[in-house]
């Protein structure tokens, strides 16, 4: 396993964070062989969230820190206030609601780094970024940032917290890889995919927790420019530009013995920004086959070129 140092919970990461979207009390053989296995080659963050299948994400995980007794060892990377559709939800007191139903089906008392699943541009930073720090004062939290919050969201909220005297967001959670969407995956998604964010958390050096790490399979090489397939994948990624980022990743991993979807994670993970990619593995082998990326190491040359900044080819 690689760690970085995250300076909001005075602690080391593992590089990539595990997903929980397969857990759930149905299937608690899985979640504890995965978290088991996790936990056996070194990894120490999961993540998940208030929405993940109802609440049995968190309710599975929490079983599994009841059951070994390692809830020190573990960073729980928890999310709330995601729109429904009634309504959208970034408001003090459903941020309170999800934070506190979080909690209960984790059988903890706190959450290392809460996350607000979505934004919403129209309602003022101010009372959202109170509302944490309250949780923060509390201890029902120990640190807190954004999923698919914009930068200047994120420079909003912050400006306000320095200018009260408040902590503000540490951490941001936006999509981030190798083959970047041409359009939202879903409303609301957050992409820094693109030059200016890169530059932006670069200039920052904001944590980026990157979610769809892997650009949801494209890598895997089971998809195919004429082949039919799901309709979000063809809308998402299939453009030529990622065809060309499928074929370099291709090649670069053919050259070193890796696979394209493990060079493709190992470019998330070689960014001039702390980064930590979501992993959603559901066996074994597929987290394996995961932290196999931490192996690649990858020049900034490389890295230009995989995504398609150089010509040269790959040394």
């Amino acid at each position: 396993m690689r760690y970085a140092y995250f300076p909001p919970l005075s602690r080391k990461l593992s590089r990539l964070v595990l997903g929980s979207m397969v857990f759930s009390r149905e299937a608690l053989d899985l979640t504890f062989t995965l978290l088991d296995a996790w936990r056996a080659m070194g990894g120490n963050i999961v993540d998940t969230a208030h929405i993940y299948g109802g609440g049995e994400s968190e309710r599975a995980l929490g079983l599994w820190l009841e059951a070994r007794g390692c809830r020190e060892e573990m960073v729980i990377l928890s999310k709330g206030a995601h729109h429904n559709a009634d309504r959208r939800r970034v408001t003090p007191e459903d941020i309170t609601c999800d934070l506190r139903d979080s909690l209960a089906r984790l059988k903890v008392e706190t959450i290392d780094l809460y996350m607000l699943h979505r934004d919403d541009p129209s309602v003022p930073v101010g009372p959202i970024v109170e509302v944490l720090n309250e949780h923060l004062r509390a201890g029902r939290i120990r640190a807190f940032g954004g999923s698919n919050w914009t930068p200047a969201r994120l420079e909003a909220a912050n400006a306000y917290a320095a200018s009260r005297g408040l902590v503000g967001f540490v951490a941001s959670s936006p999509n981030l890889a190798l083959a970047p969407p041409s359009e939202p995956v879903w409303d609301g998604c957050v992409s820094a995919c693109d030059p200016a964010s890169r530059a932006w958390y670069a200039r920052t050096g904001m944590p980026l927790f990157s979610w769809s790490s892997q650009a949801r399979g494209f890598f895997t090489g089971r998809f195919s420019p004429d082949a039919l397939s799901d309709e979000t994948m063809v809308r998402v990624y299939f453009t030529p530009e990622n065809w060309e980022r499928l074929r370099r990743a291709t090649e670069l991993g053919a050259a070193r013995g890796f696979a394209a979807t493990q060079v493709a994670l190992a470019w998330v993970l070689h960014q001039p920004f702390p980064t930590y990619a979501l992993i959603g593995p559901q066996s074994v082998q597929e987290l394996e086959s995961c932290a196999t990326a931490l192996e690649i190491p990858l020049t900034p040359e490389e890295v230009r070129w995989l995504n398609l900044e150089s010509e040269p080819p790959a040394s």
